[in-house]
C-alpha cells in the first residue's frame, strides 16, 4: 500500500521490485538525499536548487536505476538537440527527474533509445554518474 504522494512521472505503477525489495519510489526517497549541485549538469547548475534536487539529473539517474533493474533508457527530444531521459522496464515506464519540469505534460510515446556509451562520451556526465552511484552505495549502506 502507497501511503505517500511522488510527483515523479509513473510514481504509481513503479512497482517493479530490486533484489531487496525495493521499488522506484524507495530509490526517489533515497536520491533525494543525495541529489545536489555537483551530481547536476554543469548547464544547469545555475538554476539548481534545494526545491529542484531533480534538475539536471535525468540521464545519470536513469542508467543508474538500469544498472539496478535492467530494461531501457529512452529519452524525450528537447529544443537544443538535448535528451530527458527515463526508464521503461518490462512496461513500467517511470521517470523519477520529471518534478524538474514543474507541471510540464511530456510526451513519453514513441521515445529514441538512449545509450550510456553515447551519454558517459561526456566525462563530466561519467564523472557526475560515478558520484551519485557512489553516494547511493553508501547511503544504502547507512539506511
Amino acid at each position: 500500500m502507497i501511503t505517500k504522494e511522488y510527483k515523479f512521472y509513473g510514481w504509481e505503477k513503479a512497482d517493479v521490485k530490486d533484489e531487496r525489495g525495493l521499488t522506484p519510489r524507495d530509490y526517489y526517497d533515497l536520491l533525494e538525499k543525495i541529489w545536489t549541485v555537483e551530481t547536476c549538469a554543469p548547464r544547469l547548475r545555475k538554476d539548481w536548487n534545494e526545491g529542484n534536487k531533480t534538475l539536471g539529473q535525468c540521464s545519470i539517474t536513469a542508467f543508474l536505476m538500469q544498472d539496478i533493474y535492467g530494461g531501457k533508457v529512452y529519452g524525450i527530444e528537447r529544443s537544443g538537440g538535448t535528451f530527458h531521459c527515463f526508464n521503461d522496464v518490462d512496461g513500467c515506464v517511470f521517470d523519477l527527474t520529471s518534478e524538474q519540469f514543474k507541471g510540464e505534460k511530456l510526451d513519453y510515446t514513441d521515445c529514441p533509445e538512449q545509450f550510456r556509451e553515447v551519454h558517459f562520451a561526456k566525462e563530466e556526465k561519467k564523472l557526475r554518474y560515478e558520484l551519485l552511484k557512489k553516494r547511493l552505495k553508501k547511503e544504502m549502506e547507512n539506511r
